[in-house]
Protein backbone atom coordinates (compact mmCIF):
# COMPACT_ATOMS: atom_id res chain seq x y z
CA UNK A 1 0.00 0.00 0.00
CA UNK A 2 1.18 3.90 -0.69
CA UNK A 3 1.46 5.89 1.97
CA UNK A 4 -1.28 7.99 3.11
CA UNK A 5 -2.51 11.16 1.38
CA UNK A 6 0.43 13.78 1.08
CA UNK A 7 0.60 16.48 3.42
CA UNK A 8 0.19 19.51 1.08
CA UNK A 9 2.97 21.61 3.23
CA UNK A 10 5.72 19.77 2.51
CA UNK A 11 7.05 19.79 -1.58
CA UNK A 12 4.93 18.55 -4.18
CA UNK A 13 6.18 14.80 -5.22
CA UNK A 14 5.43 12.35 -8.53
CA UNK A 15 5.06 9.02 -9.87
CA UNK A 16 7.13 7.88 -13.06
CA UNK A 17 5.72 5.29 -15.09
CA UNK A 18 7.55 3.54 -17.59
CA UNK A 19 5.26 2.28 -19.84
CA UNK A 20 5.73 -0.45 -21.95
CA UNK A 21 5.29 -3.72 -19.88
CA UNK A 22 5.16 -1.89 -16.91
CA UNK A 23 1.69 0.00 -17.88
CA UNK A 24 0.55 -2.06 -20.47
CA UNK A 25 2.05 -5.64 -21.37
CA UNK A 26 3.50 -5.06 -25.04
CA UNK A 27 5.11 -2.43 -26.99
CA UNK A 28 3.79 0.45 -27.22
CA UNK A 29 5.07 1.26 -30.58
CA UNK A 30 5.13 -1.68 -32.14
CA UNK A 31 1.46 -3.02 -31.37
CA UNK A 32 0.29 -0.22 -33.88
CA UNK A 33 2.47 -1.66 -36.26
CA UNK A 34 -0.42 -3.53 -38.34
CA UNK A 35 -3.03 -0.19 -38.25
CA UNK A 36 0.09 1.32 -39.75
CA UNK A 37 0.29 -1.15 -42.00
CA UNK A 38 -3.89 -0.53 -43.00
CA UNK A 39 -3.43 2.66 -42.99
CA UNK A 40 -0.57 2.14 -45.94
CA UNK A 41 2.36 3.54 -44.05
CA UNK A 42 4.39 0.11 -43.81
CA UNK A 43 4.44 -2.45 -46.22
CA UNK A 44 3.97 -6.37 -45.29
CA UNK A 45 7.47 -7.45 -44.98
CA UNK A 46 7.96 -3.95 -42.52
CA UNK A 47 4.71 -5.01 -40.81
CA UNK A 48 6.24 -8.95 -40.12
CA UNK A 49 9.35 -7.27 -38.71
CA UNK A 50 7.52 -5.40 -35.90
CA UNK A 51 5.73 -8.21 -35.27
CA UNK A 52 8.82 -10.33 -34.75
CA UNK A 53 10.41 -7.76 -32.74
CA UNK A 54 7.14 -7.96 -30.46
CA UNK A 55 7.74 -11.28 -30.31
CA UNK A 56 11.19 -10.82 -28.90
CA UNK A 57 10.29 -7.97 -26.92
CA UNK A 58 7.82 -10.56 -24.95
CA UNK A 59 9.90 -12.91 -24.80
CA UNK A 60 12.92 -11.42 -22.82
CA UNK A 61 13.05 -7.71 -23.21
CA UNK A 62 15.66 -6.01 -25.12
CA UNK A 63 18.78 -5.03 -23.81
CA UNK A 64 20.82 -1.62 -24.49
CA UNK A 65 22.21 -2.31 -28.03
CA UNK A 66 18.90 -3.91 -29.20
CA UNK A 67 17.10 -1.02 -28.50
CA UNK A 68 19.85 1.26 -30.04
CA UNK A 69 19.42 -1.31 -33.36
CA UNK A 70 15.77 -0.84 -32.92
CA UNK A 71 15.55 3.08 -32.78
CA UNK A 72 17.49 2.93 -35.82
CA UNK A 73 15.24 0.88 -37.64
CA UNK A 74 12.07 2.33 -36.39
CA UNK A 75 13.18 5.91 -37.28
CA UNK A 76 14.47 5.22 -40.94
CA UNK A 77 11.10 3.15 -41.01
CA UNK A 78 9.03 6.68 -40.32
CA UNK A 79 10.97 8.83 -42.38
CA UNK A 80 8.39 10.07 -44.59
CA UNK A 81 5.46 9.05 -42.39
CA UNK A 82 2.63 12.52 -42.48
CA UNK A 83 2.30 13.02 -38.68
CA UNK A 84 -1.29 14.16 -38.84
CA UNK A 85 -1.26 10.55 -40.66
CA UNK A 86 -0.14 8.74 -37.89
CA UNK A 87 -1.85 10.94 -35.20
CA UNK A 88 -5.31 9.74 -36.57
CA UNK A 89 -3.93 6.09 -37.04
CA UNK A 90 -3.60 5.94 -33.25
CA UNK A 91 -6.38 7.82 -32.27
CA UNK A 92 -8.62 5.50 -34.41
CA UNK A 93 -7.20 1.99 -32.55
CA UNK A 94 -5.88 3.97 -29.57
CA UNK A 95 -9.05 2.31 -27.26
CA UNK A 96 -8.81 -1.07 -29.86
CA UNK A 97 -5.06 -1.43 -28.77
CA UNK A 98 -4.21 -0.02 -26.20
CA UNK A 99 -7.30 -0.58 -23.44
CA UNK A 100 -7.00 -4.17 -23.38
CA UNK A 101 -3.81 -4.38 -22.68
CA UNK A 102 -3.72 -2.06 -19.86
CA UNK A 103 -2.27 -3.79 -16.71
CA UNK A 104 -4.88 -3.59 -13.57
CA UNK A 105 -1.80 -3.30 -10.99
CA UNK A 106 -0.46 -0.52 -12.78
CA UNK A 107 -3.75 1.56 -13.07
CA UNK A 108 -4.35 0.69 -9.30
CA UNK A 109 -1.08 2.25 -8.63
CA UNK A 110 -2.00 5.52 -10.81
CA UNK A 111 -5.29 5.93 -8.93
CA UNK A 112 -3.37 5.43 -6.01
CA UNK A 113 -1.14 8.10 -6.74
CA UNK A 114 -3.57 10.54 -7.61
CA UNK A 115 -5.57 10.05 -4.52
CA UNK A 116 -2.29 10.69 -2.63
CA UNK A 117 -2.03 13.98 -4.03
CA UNK A 118 0.79 13.22 -6.32
CA UNK A 119 1.52 13.87 -9.92
CA UNK A 120 1.50 11.00 -12.63
CA UNK A 121 4.06 11.25 -15.26
CA UNK A 122 4.42 8.59 -18.29
CA UNK A 123 8.11 8.42 -18.95
CA UNK A 124 8.64 6.71 -23.08
CA UNK A 125 11.19 5.48 -25.27
CA UNK A 126 8.38 5.12 -27.28
CA UNK A 127 7.39 8.25 -30.03
CA UNK A 128 5.22 11.14 -28.33
CA UNK A 129 2.62 10.62 -31.00
CA UNK A 130 1.73 7.28 -29.72
CA UNK A 131 2.93 7.67 -25.75
CA UNK A 132 0.59 11.13 -25.05
CA UNK A 133 -2.91 9.84 -26.22
CA UNK A 134 -1.90 6.14 -23.73
CA UNK A 135 -0.78 8.88 -21.41
CA UNK A 136 -4.60 10.97 -21.56
CA UNK A 137 -6.23 7.60 -22.03
CA UNK A 138 -4.53 6.89 -18.42
CA UNK A 139 -5.14 10.40 -16.47
CA UNK A 140 -1.52 10.65 -16.67
CA UNK A 141 -0.80 14.42 -15.55
CA UNK A 142 2.45 14.97 -18.14
CA UNK A 143 3.83 12.84 -20.69
CA UNK A 144 8.18 12.34 -21.72
CA UNK A 145 8.74 10.59 -24.70
CA UNK A 146 10.94 10.58 -27.67
CA UNK A 147 10.01 13.05 -30.52
CA UNK A 148 10.62 13.10 -33.70
CA UNK A 149 12.40 15.58 -36.05
CA UNK A 150 9.28 17.22 -37.77
CA UNK A 151 9.92 18.36 -41.48
CA UNK A 152 7.57 21.50 -43.30
CA UNK A 153 6.23 19.28 -45.15
CA UNK A 154 4.65 17.79 -42.11
CA UNK A 155 6.58 14.74 -42.41
CA UNK A 156 8.96 12.25 -40.31
CA UNK A 157 12.50 13.67 -41.50
CA UNK A 158 14.07 10.29 -40.00
CA UNK A 159 15.89 12.43 -37.04
CA UNK A 160 15.80 12.28 -33.70
CA UNK A 161 15.00 15.58 -32.03
CA UNK A 162 14.52 13.97 -28.27
CA UNK A 163 15.32 10.47 -27.17
CA UNK A 164 13.60 9.57 -23.73
CA UNK A 165 16.12 6.67 -23.15
CA UNK A 166 18.26 5.73 -20.61
CA UNK A 167 20.28 8.58 -18.61
CA UNK A 168 17.81 11.12 -20.65
CA UNK A 169 14.98 10.21 -19.12
CA UNK A 170 16.45 10.48 -15.26
CA UNK A 171 17.45 14.21 -16.58
CA UNK A 172 14.19 14.58 -17.83
CA UNK A 173 13.06 13.77 -14.49
CA UNK A 174 15.19 15.77 -12.83
CA UNK A 175 14.14 19.02 -15.05
CA UNK A 176 10.56 18.37 -14.14
CA UNK A 177 11.29 18.12 -10.48
CA UNK A 178 12.46 21.19 -10.93
CA UNK A 179 10.43 23.10 -12.81
CA UNK A 180 7.17 21.73 -11.28
CA UNK A 181 8.63 21.55 -7.60
CA UNK A 182 9.08 18.07 -7.08
CA UNK A 183 11.06 16.33 -4.03
CA UNK A 184 12.81 13.49 -5.36
CA UNK A 185 13.36 11.99 -2.26
CA UNK A 186 9.21 11.81 -2.05
CA UNK A 187 8.92 10.94 -5.79
CA UNK A 188 8.34 7.40 -7.20
CA UNK A 189 9.29 5.66 -10.18
CA UNK A 190 8.24 1.79 -11.73
CA UNK A 191 9.97 0.20 -14.89
CA UNK A 192 10.81 -3.46 -16.40
CA UNK A 193 14.06 -2.44 -17.77
CA UNK A 194 17.89 -2.12 -16.30
CA UNK A 195 17.99 0.53 -18.92
CA UNK A 196 16.11 2.62 -16.87
CA UNK A 197 18.29 2.24 -13.78
CA UNK A 198 19.14 6.33 -14.15
CA UNK A 199 15.43 7.00 -13.57
CA UNK A 200 15.47 4.67 -10.71
CA UNK A 201 18.22 6.01 -8.75
CA UNK A 202 16.89 9.93 -9.26
CA UNK A 203 13.88 9.08 -7.08
CA UNK A 204 13.19 7.92 -3.30
CA UNK A 205 11.17 5.22 -3.96
CA UNK A 206 12.23 2.96 -6.90
CA UNK A 207 10.14 -0.06 -7.93
CA UNK A 208 10.95 -2.82 -10.18
CA UNK A 209 8.20 -3.94 -12.45
CA UNK A 210 7.93 -7.43 -14.01
CA UNK A 211 12.10 -7.03 -13.84
CA UNK A 212 14.14 -8.33 -16.57
CA UNK A 213 17.19 -10.39 -15.33
CA UNK A 214 19.73 -7.48 -15.07
CA UNK A 215 17.26 -4.99 -12.98
CA UNK A 216 16.16 -7.83 -10.51
CA UNK A 217 19.31 -8.36 -9.28
CA UNK A 218 19.90 -4.46 -8.84
CA UNK A 219 16.51 -4.63 -7.18
CA UNK A 220 17.16 -7.34 -4.71
CA UNK A 221 21.07 -6.08 -4.32
CA UNK A 222 19.43 -2.34 -3.45
CA UNK A 223 16.72 -3.64 -1.43
CA UNK A 224 13.86 -2.10 -3.83
CA UNK A 225 10.68 -3.41 -4.15
CA UNK A 226 10.11 -6.26 -7.07
CA UNK A 227 6.44 -6.39 -8.68
CA UNK A 228 5.03 -8.64 -10.82
CA UNK A 229 2.06 -7.26 -12.97
CA UNK A 230 0.04 -10.00 -14.71
CA UNK A 231 -3.25 -9.07 -15.10
CA UNK A 232 -4.11 -6.84 -18.07
CA UNK A 233 -7.88 -5.66 -17.72
CA UNK A 234 -9.67 -3.14 -20.27
CA UNK A 235 -10.07 -0.28 -18.24
CA UNK A 236 -14.13 -0.42 -18.62
CA UNK A 237 -13.93 -3.30 -16.89
CA UNK A 238 -12.72 -1.73 -13.97
CA UNK A 239 -15.63 0.93 -13.78
CA UNK A 240 -16.47 2.37 -11.28
CA UNK A 241 -13.32 1.78 -9.76
CA UNK A 242 -11.08 3.82 -12.40
CA UNK A 243 -12.85 7.26 -12.39
CA UNK A 244 -9.82 9.00 -12.78
CA UNK A 245 -10.78 11.61 -15.98
CA UNK A 246 -8.23 11.95 -18.77
CA UNK A 247 -5.73 14.62 -18.15
CA UNK A 248 -3.97 16.80 -20.88
CA UNK A 249 -0.57 14.89 -21.51
CA UNK A 250 2.54 17.45 -21.76
CA UNK A 251 5.02 16.99 -24.62
CA UNK A 252 8.56 16.25 -23.67
CA UNK A 253 10.16 18.77 -25.12
CA UNK A 254 7.77 21.46 -23.63
CA UNK A 255 7.24 19.49 -19.95
CA UNK A 256 11.40 19.68 -19.41
CA UNK A 257 12.55 22.32 -21.54
CA UNK A 258 15.08 22.22 -24.69
CA UNK A 259 18.14 21.63 -21.80
CA UNK A 260 16.97 18.21 -21.25
CA UNK A 261 16.36 17.67 -25.00
CA UNK A 262 19.81 19.32 -25.53
CA UNK A 263 21.19 16.47 -22.71
CA UNK A 264 19.95 13.77 -24.77
CA UNK A 265 21.51 14.64 -27.73
CA UNK A 266 24.54 15.09 -26.22
CA UNK A 267 24.74 11.56 -24.51
CA UNK A 268 23.62 10.43 -27.73
CA UNK A 269 26.36 11.89 -29.74
CA UNK A 270 29.29 10.74 -27.70
CA UNK A 271 27.78 7.40 -27.24
CA UNK A 272 27.71 6.66 -31.16
CA UNK A 273 31.32 8.23 -31.00
CA UNK A 274 32.26 5.67 -28.26
CA UNK A 275 30.85 2.87 -30.47
CA UNK A 276 32.71 3.50 -33.61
Amino acid sequence: MLRDVENHSLPRAAAFFDLDKTVIAKSSTLTFSKSFYQGGLINRRAALRTAYAQFVFLAGGLDHDQMERMREYLSTLCRGWNVQQVREIVAETLHELIDPIIYDEAASLIEEHHAAGRDVVIVSTSGAEVVEPIGELLGADRVVATRMVVGEDGCFTGEVEYYAYGPTKAEAIRELAASEGYDLDRCYAYSDSATDLPMLRTVGHPHAVNPDRALRREALARGWPVLEFRRPVPLKKRLPTFSVPPRPALVAAAAVGAAAATAGLVWYASRRRGTA
